[in-house]
């Protein structure tokens, strides 16, 4: 991962945590995380999850984001015993058939998605909710937003699988630190951003808020691409960090409610070569007082 940051940054050697105040701090992180039974289900256990990932939610209460390299989810999977090389792979080939997305404002058709959606209570017990569309105010993307947009539901194998209830689990262990709601609707979106020739764009709608709690951001692959920057700015556009995410399972978590993100678009290194950019997006929306159907459109 390439980083430029304005605010605190100093790399440590094994992972680039952009909010973390110190080298220490991040080395911290890390050796906690190389440890952590993220798919633990006694209270115990859950109580020392909690506990050692307090320095990341430190960090998104402070500054408002964090980014990581790949070693920080690779520790999270090897941690839950059941996420074995063949699911993690199987996970990532599920974004090799996806379709069109056919809503997209600036008529392009270089944007691949499917989606679907979850309730997760705040002792971390997840429930996926039957399928349904997604919906953006056109207040956060005045590109696409207005409508409703049906996209493909993600397989089951891959939305019920162990692979993506890990990483459910883990961001609602941070966020949950956070922001102690009752609980979250949960968005999970994978997309394809295929790289042409004039710039295959990850963020049409440009800079923006998702209208949720926080997002995380995984990069599942990168092939023969160029460009992708991601951007961090304050609700005042002010710019606090440039990042790529460059390899498989670098990470970015913000606080959508304080900061705004866009990435850059995406283009070939090599014309004659397939190109594109695959990314797993989950939002998180707090939900407090009202049943899950009251509240998840």
């Amino acid at each position: 991962m390439s980083v430029r940051t304005n605010r605190f940054f100093a790399p440590p050697h094994r992972v680039i945590c952009g909010i973390v105040a110190n080298a220490a701090l991040a080395e911290t992180v890390v050796d906690i995380i190389m440890s952590l039974p993220i798919l633990a289900d006694s209270p115990d256990d859950r109580r020392t999850i909690e506990n050692s990932l307090k320095p990341i939610r430190d960090a998104i209460r402070s500054q408002s984001y964090f980014m990581s390299d790949g070693h920080i989810l690779k520790e999270v999977f090897q941690s839950a015993s059941e996420c074995s090389a063949a699911r993690l792979n199987d996970f990532c080939d599920s974004w090799n058939d996806m379709p069109v997305d056919t809503y997209m404002g600036d008529r392009g058709v270089y944007r691949r998605r499917r989606h679907a959606t979850y309730h997760v209570s705040n002792d971390h017990r997840i429930q996926r909710l039957s399928h349904r569309p997604h919906y953006q105010t056109v207040n956060y993307n005045h590109l696409n937003g207005g409508v409703e947009r049906h996209f493909e539901p993600i397989p089951d194998t891959i939305a019920n699988g162990v692979v993506l209830n890990t990483l459910l689990r883990f961001a609602a262990t941070v966020f949950s630190g956070v922001d102690p709601a009752a609980s979250w609707f949960v968005e999970v979106h994978q997309f394809r951003i295929e790289a042409i020739e004039h710039g295959g764009k990850p963020t049409p709608e440009g800079a923006h808020r998702d209208g949720v709690s926080f997002v995380l951001m995984v990069l599942i692959d990168r092939q023969n691409v160029t460009g992708g920057e991601t951007t961090i700015y304050s609700r005042a556009g002010v710019p606090l960090a440039d990042f790529t995410l460059q390899e498989r399972f670098d990470i970015a978590l913000v606080d959508d409610e304080k900061v705004v993100h866009g990435v850059s678009p995406v283009f070939p290194r090599d014309g004659n070569q397939v190109a594109y950019r695959d990314v797993l997006v989950i939002t998180f929306r707090a939900v407090r007082g009202f049943t899950v159907e009251e509240t998840c459109p």
